[in-house]
Order: structure tokens, then C-alpha cells, then sequence
């Protein structure tokens, strides 16, 4: 760490890892009512264990992007943050919102919008959180040195920003809502988050294998246009069947087939990386979950998208479980793997030590991704027989239901081995163990 500004990181990481934990064990219940449905069921409803489980999610990953940048943003512009109090306050505030939000959703305080579920109160207190947010980091940069790396930072995070506002306006018709929702759904996940993906991961290869910032850079540029390319016109596979007109299909099914493209793209440019590298960097740990961030993403996001983003083939399987695989494979490839190569790069030169428990956080990288593939195919053989039985063959939705019950128990049990993996993983990163202070990994730096 070169700045002491860098600090003010640590908060955003321990929140997320604290909110990480948290979205897990709700995702582990979620598991557990599907497969006996009178579980917590005169306690907390489904859908509001559902609500908690992703909105938990989408909070820890926005709360790690806000410490990754906090980490980066001063390094690279070389330059203090412009505020560091003002990050403290943006932090607590969004923690608080975010508590406030879980507890209003346990006393049936909510938007109807999956993911946007939160009252337009606690949606205009996130915009503020925000707003803080980039005039701290834009004014340093701003001061500092411009590089291609905090250049499409900034473009990712300020779009971050601007797709939320779409969230403010919930139109009475219905085709106008799912519409304006996927500007902010898909816009995020399938756009703008990518841009933030390849920045850290520029970030860390620069970092992790000395290769020349040049030659980095470089394919940075192209993996964001081929990223920006994609992502916008991809939005099309989400309006083949809200009400949309029909060229929608063809411009949806060819845009996000491309958008395989991208997380080809980063596989080939951090295991590049690496190898032209050929440094031995300290933190084998952080790499690992770099390199696993690009390859997982690409099957997550990129396969597993794929098989089911062609109109044709999306006309039997959207909403099915093939679509919940998806999701769990790409959100964890591209962002969450993401998130904890940054904290475990950067949390041990914070703390000033040397990368500490290693080994544990490796067994917590293998164990977290065994499972999470685990419940990926458990899932998406569940929704292929779901796709056959209720789309082809014209079963009710809850005899099929009855019939994906193996599959469900399947699911469950990679959640509860999911559970144990990132409860290694914060562990390796909080518990500091017998590490001492850091010398030849501070110095290499």
C-alpha cells in the first residue's frame, strides 16, 4: 500500500465479506424451503428470504466495487483520495440503508421489481450514496495521473450510476416496466460491471505478473469495446416475450451470442497475462482468484448464456431453472471472484502483512467453485427435464416441480458445502493467525 488513503478500502471490504456471508446462509435456506416447504414458513415467507438472498448480493458486490476503487484509484492516479471522510460517511450511510432496507422487507415494505425491491426512499438514499461516491473518486483522479485503467473505472462506475436511475420510474404498462428494468438488470451485469471487471483485473495482472502497463492496456481497450459492443444490443434476448416487436429476436439472439466474446477475451488475456509475466508474485492466493475470476465468467456468463440465449431455444426455456444456473455460474465467475481477488491482494498490504493463510483461502477458492459448479449442472439438468415436461409435454408447473425434487436436494447440499468454502475464504482473509508484519512483500510492491 503507497497511500494512506488506501485505508479507508478496508471498511468497504469488511462490510461486503461480512454481507457475502450473509447472502449465502439466505441462499442456503432458500435450498432448504424448496426441499421441505414448511421450513421458516409461519417465520419469513419465500419470496422475502428470496428478496434478502439477492438483494444481499447486489449490495456486497457494489460494496466491494466501492473498495476496489478506493484500493486502485490512488495508486493509479498516484495521488491521496480526495476524501477519505467523506468515504468513511458514504460507507456507514449505505451500510444503514441497506440494514434498513432488509428490515423493511421483513415487515412487507417493498417495490414489487425483483432486484429494485427497495422503497423509493431507501432508492433516492442510494442515489446520494452514489453521487458521494464519484465526485470523491472522480475529483481524484481528476488530480492526478490519468490511465487507461481509472479511465474506464470511472465510465464503468458512472454508468453503474446512471442505469440505476432507471430503477426511479415504474411505468404503469407493463411491457414499458420490463423494458426499463432490464436498462437497469441487464445494463449493469451484462454491460456497465464489465467495464469494472476488466479494470480490476487489468489492475491486478499489472500488479501480479509485472507485465508492461502498455501491453495491458492494450487489450484492455479491446475487451471493453468488445464488452460495450455486445452488451448493448444483448439486452434484446430479455425482449423476446414482454410484448416487444419481433426483430427484437433476431437482434437479441445475435448481439448476445457475440457476448461470448468478451469473456473469451479476458481468459485469454489474464492466463496471457500470466504467462508472459512469468513472475512469481507472493500472493499465489490472489492470483488464483484472478485467473478463476476470468475462466469461470466466461463459462458462467459466457456459456452458460449462451445455451439458452438463441430465440428459438428461449421460447421453451426462459424462466426455467436453466436460467437460475445461469445466474448462480456468472454472477459468481464474473463478480463475485472478482471481488475476493482484490480483497485477498489488497487486505494483506493494508494490514501490513505478509499474505497470510493462503493455503486456507486456496481450500475456500476449490471447495466455494466445486460446489457452486455442482449446483450449476444440478440445475441445469433440472431445467432441461423441467423444459421437456412443462413446455414440450404441457405438465402443470407443480407436478413438474414434484418431479425436480432430486435435483433440488442436489442444489441444497452444494449450498451447504458453498456455505462452508466462503466461510474459509473470510476467515482466511480476517483471522490473521500467526502472520508477522510484512517485509519482502511490502518492498516488492
Amino acid at each position: 500500500m503507497k497511500y494512506q488513503s488506501q485505508k479507508v478500502a478496508l471498511y468497504y471490504f469488511a462490510g461486503a465479506l461480512a454481507l457475502f456471508v450473509a447472502q449465502v446462509l439466505f441462499g442456503t435456506l432458500l435450498g432448504t424451503v424448496v426441499v421441505a416447504p414448511n421450513f421458516l414458513a409461519d417465520l419469513v415467507p419465500f419470496n422475502i428470504l428470496r428478496m434478502i438472498h439477492t438483494n444481499a448480493l447486489i449490495v456486497w458486490l457494489l460494496m466491494g466495487f466501492f473498495g476496489c476503487a478506493y484500493y486502485l484509484i490512488p495508486e493509479e492516479a498516484e495521488t491521496e483520495l480526495h476524501s477519505p471522510k467523506l468515504a468513511v460517511l458514504q460507507f456507514w450511510l449505505f451500510l444503514i440503508g441497506a440494514a434498513a432496507a432488509v428490515v423493511g422487507y421483513l415487515f412487507k415494505i417493498h417495490e414489487g421489481r425483483e432486484f429494485l425491491e427497495q422503497p423509493l426512499w431507501i432508492k433516492l438514499a442510494i442515489v446520494v450514496v452514489a453521487l458521494m461516491f464519484l465526485y470523491n473518486v472522480t475529483m481524484t483522479v481528476l488530480k492526478g495521473r490519468k490511465t487507461a485503467i481509472t479511465n474506464i473505472l470511472l465510465l464503468g462506475l458512472w454508468g453503474i450510476a446512471v442505469f440505476f436511475l432507471f430503477s426511479l420510474y415504474n411505468p404503469n404498462n407493463l411491457v414499458l416496466d420490463k423494458m426499463f428494468w432490464w436498462w437497469v438488470v441487464h445494463l449493469w451485469v451484462e454491460g456497465v460491471w464489465e467495464l469494472v471487471m476488466a479494470s480490476v483485473l487489468a489492475f491486478l495482472m499489472i500488479k501480479l505478473t509485472g507485465v508492461d502497463r502498455e501491453i495491458v492496456e492494450k487489450w484492455l481497450y479491446v475487451i471493453v469495446a468488445m464488452s460495450l459492443f455486445t452488451g448493448i444490443l444483448g439486452t434484446g434476448h430479455h425482449y423476446y416475450w414482454i410484448g416487444t416487436p419481433a426483430y427484437w429476436q433476431w437482434i437479441g439472439s445475435i448481439f448476445s451470442t457475440l457476448e461470448v466474446l468478451p469473456f473469451f477475451a479476458m481468459v485469454v488475456f489474464t492466463f496471457y497475462m500470466v504467462w508472459k509475466g512469468g513472475r512469481t508474485h507472493p500472493n499465489k492466493a490472489a492470483l488464483l482468484w484472478a485467473l478463476g475470476c476470468s475462466a469461470f465468467a466466461f463459462f458462467g456468463a459466457g456459456v452458460w448464456g449462451f445455451l439458452h440465449t438463441l430465440a428459438p431455444i428461449n421460447y421453451y426455456t426462459h424462466g426455467t431453472q436453466v436460467t437460475a444456473a445461469h445466474g448462480h455460474l456468472a454472477f459468481y465467475g464474473a463478480y463475485v471472484m472478482l471481488n475476493i481477488a482484490m480483497f485477498t491482494y489488497a487486505m494483506p498490504l493494508i494490514l501490513k502483512r505478509e499474505p497470510y493463510n493462503q493455503l486456507l483461502n486456496m481450500w475456500g477458492f476449490w471447495i466455494t467453485s466445486g460446489a457452486v459448479s455442482f449446483m450449476t449442472f444440478a440445475l441445469t439438468f433440472a431445467g432441461v427435464v423441467q423444459t421437456h415436461l412443462q413446455r414440450v409435454l404441457g405438465m402443470s408447473f407443480m407436478e413438474v416441480q414434484d418431479q425436480l425434487q432430486l435435483f433440488y436436494q442436489f442444489r441444497l447440499g452444494a449450498g451447504i458445502f458453498t456455505l462452508l468454502g466462503v466461510v474459509l475464504i473470510v476467515w482466511s482473509l480476517v483471522v490473521p493467525g500467526k502472520a508477522k508484519e510484512s517485509t519482502g512483500y511490502q518492498a516488492a510492491e
